[in-house]
């Protein structure tokens, strides 16, 4: 029997999982495949972790750890829905939620003591942040619009906003001091163990990291952000958004880069209410506030004190608030600012959104206003600012004629860009960081200045070769313009046009349109194409890859959870992504507060699609269940049975039972596989006769407030029951 692997992760995904999984695994029942649920969840990956801690019998195995090792094997089949990538407060959140429920699990120390606080810090910091892409990705990654898809929203397509020349939208990132403007780079000539040291100004040396392994030919690169320079930077645009009246936000990724931009975040807000700060020092020392983790960790420590401190300090906040520029709300609302949780604001999302929106975010009152979206490091800000001055040059786009963007991605073997891995370090005191081999050469030397963020990553040669490799096929495949998006004036990207340029001579692509630009004018070329009605694939490296398949997508679909995201493991199994998009928090809100959860699970209905595709190269009936999925997906967009947005109206659970009607449809209609034929001609009748009376089931559990037992970690059983509430649905399912 093939098995493919079903993650179950966080918030959104996860109750949609506990509609859909049932449905799944009763339609595949027969033909020869056992979809096996894994927990990868933020809960999940806290008490595997802390198993020791727990005190009892029961052992939470490691599925992270148990699919780490299953990527290598070369029959893998695993469907990965997104997750939560952790901030500190949604772990502190997660971890309170625990040990309400009963599990004994430490508290994360963000004030280190003791040994023991730093070694159950060290534990925390493995789970938080991007700790499961890493593990999973065990190959490149190719995304792209299925073909249903694209052909749904040309005859559909979403509104855009409208670009006028006069819009004042720009993007501000730093031309000094950031990571970009700082990087070294080089490549390794042969296999061996290096050190990362730093040196006070007195010569003595501190361990940063050590034994850190280097493959033969891998990239490294090194770097480091400077806090001086990024306070001026910050305190200059500030100044700036408010004498040009202007809205004011903060574009970073605080959640993947689990070190860097939680610090950056921090001293943007330290600038801002600079002030205040100063004011009120001695009283912010005594109750710990952490500015890294935003206005609400604020609050927060505030609301500790007696009434009439905080009544003073939150009036002092409020006043800051009003003197500074205008800032970007995440919830107008709830008065949600764009300081207010690092993790509300995730840039590959947010400034998308932004420009799908005539470069407009939403002010307190409510209104979209011309913004400058701070992106500190000027690594990959040039592409947001390509896109303004496209899109105030030549208008916004339009959908029903655009072309599409399908992207081949650096990810295997962890190739880090970012900053969420275990080489990014917060200086604690003025001298130099070096990296030295284990005979005491130094490749890398950075003067580094108390607070300063410096940081190290790494690229395996094997893991660009593939890339290279899975770039040509897809050129060939489709014979769009393919464009490696490197820049030749970058440390890092200079390392890796070598390669590419050395791998390419290995291939015959006389034929083909293959270029290599930098990320300013690759977004130029790319929207050029696109408007025109063109096709183009980009070839990014880890960074990019996830601006790229967001900004695309949700200017051609209006979203970017309708990827088809394919992960080629590099040992031959596959990784099918349910796209991108993030775990939408706001859904689960809105499922608390009226029952109906608005997540369209059109994502992991293509993974399924693809996955069961895969088998059936061996598998005719799960030949048969794909092609009659991908008919029955269509027609789920053409009948607009996908999720709505209001309550009362269809969601996730109505949507599920359409994709079941049809499936069913298109299997007792189909003639290449009788016994599959006859098996759903009686299910698909029972459903077509029974189809009022089960949305009815489905529409009479809406508008009221739920409880699933838990946020992170939920009742099974109570959302079981929200998430399947028609008896007679689940009966016909139940019985298949």
């Amino acid at each position: 029997m093939s098995k493919i692997i079903y993650t179950k992760t966080d918030e959104a995904p996860a109750l949609a999982t506990a509609s859909l999984l049932p449905i799944i695994k009763a339609f595949s029942k027969s033909s020869g495949v056992k979809f096996e649920s894994r927990d990868i969840s933020l809960s999940s990956r806290i008490l595997a972790t802390f198993n020791d801690f727990l005190g009892s019998k029961i052992k939470y195995e490691n599925d992270l750890e148990f699919l780490g090792k299953l990527v290598k094997d070369p029959n893998a089949n695993i469907i990965k829905l997104p997750n939560i990538s952790a901030s500190i407060p949604q772990l502190k959140k997660a971890i309170n939620e625990l040990q309400s429920q009963g599990f004994d699990i430490p508290n994360y120390p963000e004030k280190v003591e003791n040994d023991n606080d730093l070694i159950i810090k060290s534990i925390y910091d493995k789970i938080k942040g991007s700790a499961v892409n890493p593990v999973l990705r065990e190959g490149n990654s190719d995304r792209r619009v299925p073909n249903a898809i694209k052909n749904y929203i040309k005859s559909n397509p979403h509104k855009l906003g409208e670009w006028t020349k006069d819009s004042r939208t720009h993007v501000a990132s730093m031309h000094k001091g950031d990571f970009r403007n700082n990087e070294t780079s080089l490549t390794s000539d042969k296999h061996e163990l290096l050190n990362i040291y730093h040196y006070n100004k007195s010569e003595k040396k501190s361990i940063l990291k050590e034994n850190i392994t280097i493959h033969k030919n891998a990239i490294i690169d090194c770097s480091f952000m400077s806090i001086s320079e990024l306070q001026d930077f910050i305190e200059k645009e500030i100044c700036d958004c408010k004498e040009k009246s202007m809205l004011l936000s903060l574009h970073l990724k605080a959640s993947m880069m689990k070190v860097s931009d939680p610090i950056i975040f921090g001293h943007v807000l330290k600038v801002f209410f600079k002030n205040f700060i100063e004011n009120n020092s001695t009283t912010l020392d005594k109750i710990n506030v952490n500015f890294n983790s935003g206005l609400s960790n604020l609050f927060e420590k505030i609301n500790q004190l007696d009434k009439p401190t905080k009544e003073k300090l939150v009036n002092e906040i409020e006043l800051e608030i009003e003197n500074g520029p205008d800032l970007a709300m995440v919830n107008s609302e709830r008065n949600i600012t764009n300081f207010h949780i690092p993790s509300d604001v995730i840039i590959d999302a947010s400034m998308p959104a932004m420009i799908k929106s005539s470069g407009k975010m939403w002010n307190k009152n409510g209104e979209l206003r011309d913004t400058k979206a701070i992106i500190p490091d000027s690594s990959y800000s040039s592409i947001y600012q390509a896109t303004i001055d496209f899109c105030k040059e030549n208008g916004q786009f339009d959908p029903a004629v655009m072309g599409t963007v399908q992207n081949v991605g650096l990810m295997a073997k962890k190739a880090e860009e970012y900053g969420s891995h275990d080489k990014t370090f917060e200086i604690k005191e003025y001298g130099k960081v070096c990296v030295e081999t284990k005979d005491g050469k130094v490749l890398f030397t950075h003067k580094v200045m108390k607070g300063d963020i410096w940081r190290m990553c790494l690229v395996r040669n094997e893991a660009i070769k593939d890339w290279v490799k899975l770039a040509v096929e897809r050129a060939k495949s489709t014979n769009y313009p393919t464009v490696f998006w490197l820049d030749e004036n970058r440390s890092h990207d200079k390392q890796l046009i070598r390669v590419v340029m050395e791998e390419l001579k290995k291939y015959d692509i006389s034929d083909l349109n293959i270029q290599i630009l930098s990320p300013y004018k690759a977004t130029l070329f790319t929207l050029d194409k696109i408007k025109k009605g063109n096709d183009v694939i980009s070839v990014s490296g880890n960074v990019l890859r996830d601006y790229l398949t967001d900004l695309f997508p949700i200017l051609e679909l209006g979203t970017s959870a309708k990827m088809l995201s394919i992960v080629p493991l590099m040992n031959g199994g596959k990784l099918f992504e349910t796209g991108a998009g993030g775990s939408a928090p706001k859904h689960v809100q809105q499922l608390l507060e009226e029952n109906h959860l608005r997540w369209d699970s059109l994502g992991e209905f293509l993974a399924i699609s693809v996955a069961l595709e895969d088998i059936g190269s061996t598998n005719l009936k799960c030949r048969t269940l794909s092609e009659c999925l991908s008919k029955a997906i269509e027609k789920l967009l053409l009948k607009e049975k996908s999720p709505s947005r209001k309550v009362g109206e269809i969601d996730n659970r109505g949507s599920h039972f359409y994709l079941s009607l049809y499936w069913a449809e298109y299997l007792s209609k189909q003639e290449d596989n009788i016994a599959l034929k006859d098996e759903f001609e009686e299910v698909y009748s029972k459903l077509l006769n029974n189809e009022s009376q089960i949305i009815n089931e489905i529409d009479a559990t809406q508008g009221n407030k739920v409880n699933l037992g838990g946020y992170f970690n939920t009742d099974d059983i109570i959302t079981e029951q929200i998430m399947r509430p028609s008896k007679s649905f689940n009966e016909i399912i139940d019985n298949i």
